[in-house]
């Protein structure tokens, strides 16, 4: 849900009127353990799916490719989705390693091949703490709780 909403704030920005609901997201979760009994039995059925997603990392890597799990604006169509994706090793989202976060912005000016790239260290629990905290108190300054 986390790169959902953040597709959906990007697509605002971009002038796009989306919901949460408009987009789609592909799963990482299988469908037959979304509703396990418990995180145990979450875990005891999950090298059940491993073949799928193995085959497809293999697919991808006889390519040349990695899987990435992206967020996608298409300000052209009015679109926004969340999805597994494959790309090419040079790509800037197949270099990508760790915890980095990275945008691709393609723009008449930008264009594929040519984007521009803005990357770097994901910020972290403490860092994204911080920020809903001050997120909080100008809400409630906004609301005119006392200082």
């Amino acid at each position: 849900m986390d790169v959902a909403r953040k597709v959906v704030i990007l697509a605002r920005e971009c002038g796009l009127d989306l919901e949460l609901s408009d987009v789609p997201i592909e799963s990482l979760v299988p469908e037959p353990l979304r509703d396990a009994a418990s995180a145990d039995d979450f875990m005891a059925r999950l090298p059940e799916f491993d073949g799928e997603m193995t085959t497809r990392v293999a697919e991808a890597a006889a390519r040349g490719e990695k899987l990435r799990y992206v967020g996608v604006v298409d300000v052209k169509n009015g679109t926004g989705a969340v999805e597994l994706r494959a790309y090419d090793a040079a790509h800037p989202f197949g270099s990508l390693s760790g915890s980095d976060n990275i945008i691709s912005f393609e723009t008449k000016r930008y264009v594929e091949g040519q984007a521009l790239v803005v990357r770097g260290p994901g910020a972290g629990a403490e860092v994204t703490a911080g920020g809903v905290f001050g997120d909080v108190l100008r809400v409630c300054q906004y609301l005119g709780a006392p200082s």
